[in-house]
């Protein structure tokens, strides 16, 4: 029998480690804001197990929750130095850094009509250049824009909500996104900046008569204790994105980029479904405390509101995509 020299049988476990070595499975980091019970969460648990089942252990994806990364901007540098390869997060906040400026349009108050119209709007030919463009200004790659998320309400005191003039006079606490200030005082109502964790006492102290949350945050924050009316206006709306650095997405084969694609469209199917499950037990359980307007004159307010958004036409967005994003049907 031949006998196997040390030397030899050495070199051939080194050449048979660096086998196993190139077996190991590439990691994707992906972070996004939400905490571990939100429908985000678990559709990026459900994003990594696709991925790891399609790609057959090639890729295995490590989930980073509840901003353990940083915020929104925090995680998009990220990205761009190649320190995270994914995110999972609101088209809204794509808006927050240098080159992604045109998608303030998605947050513009009032002008989306439901979550198929938003993302029929984003999906659209015309909206196209815009992500390009985009992308190519801040090495972010869209991957795919899919989930639904809790849309903003009002809740008031003692006031219901149902059409434009009831807006007058209106003490609302609002975010300091300039269209939604544009929007509120074009309504007649009197904006106020009030710090979120002050926001329960100014609500019960009567410093603010209003302000405009989500349901969900309206229940976890207990706001229907301090507030008689939820009116269900879905005045802002938002979609969770798949985001990617583009260095990452480029190193790629072309197969594995399809295959992460598909997979972060089934996670965004399995996100919104989710999410509409817990919104309507949320409904169910404000409208025993508040009473729940649930058909607001929309039409009404959007009239109200015709030109009000004109000077950020062009700066802000492309001139005449709002007028474009309306046609969708």
């Amino acid at each position: 029998m031949m006998k196997i020299s040390v030397p030899i049988l050495s070199l051939a476990l080194l050449i048979g480690g660096a086998g196993l070595s190139d077996a190991v499975a590439q990691v994707i980091r992906l972070g996004h804001i939400r905490n571990t019970d939100h429908p985000t969460h678990l559709a990026a648990l459900e994003f990594a197990k696709l991925v790891e089942a399609e790609s057959g252990g090639k890729f295995t994806v490590q989930v980073y929750p509840n901003s353990v990364l940083g915020g929104p901007k925090e995680m998009f540098v990220q990205m761009q130095t190649g320190d995270l390869q994914m995110v999972y997060g609101g088209i809204n906040t794509f808006a927050w850094i240098d080159g992604g400026e045109p998608f303030e349009v998605t947050a513009l108050p009032f002008l989306f009509r439901d979550y198929e119209h938003m993302k029929a709007a984003l999906d659209a030919d015309f909206f196209k250049p815009i992500i390009e463009k985009a992308e190519e200004e801040t090495g972010i790659k869209i991957v795919a824009i899919n989930g639904d998320t809790t849309p903003r309400g009002l809740t008031t005191t003692d006031r219901p909500v149902r059409k434009a003039e009831d807006f007058k006079g209106l003490k609302i606490r609002t975010a300091s996104s300039p269209t939604v200030l544009k929007a509120m005082t074009t309504l007649g109502a009197l904006p106020q900046q009030v710090p979120f964790s002050e926001l329960y006492m100014a609500l019960r102290t009567g410093v603010v008569d209003a302000q405009e949350n989500g349901a969900m945050v309206v229940d976890s924050s207990s706001l229907y204790e301090v507030q008689k009316y939820y009116i269900k206006t879905d005045y802002i709306r938002d979609i969770e994105t798949f985001y990617a650095g583009q260095d990452f997405w480029d190193e790629l084969s072309p197969d594995d980029q399809k295959m992460i694609r598909s997979a972060a469209d089934k996670a965004g199917e399995y996100e919104t479904k989710l999410l509409h499950e817990q919104m309507s037990q949320v409904y169910d359980k404000l409208g025993k405390s508040m009473t729940v307007i649930t058909d607001p004159d929309l039409n009404d307010i959007r009239d109200a509101l015709a030109g009000a958004f004109d000077e950020f036409e062009g700066k802000l967005w492309p001139k005449g995509l709002v007028e474009e994003i309306k046609a969708v049907q």
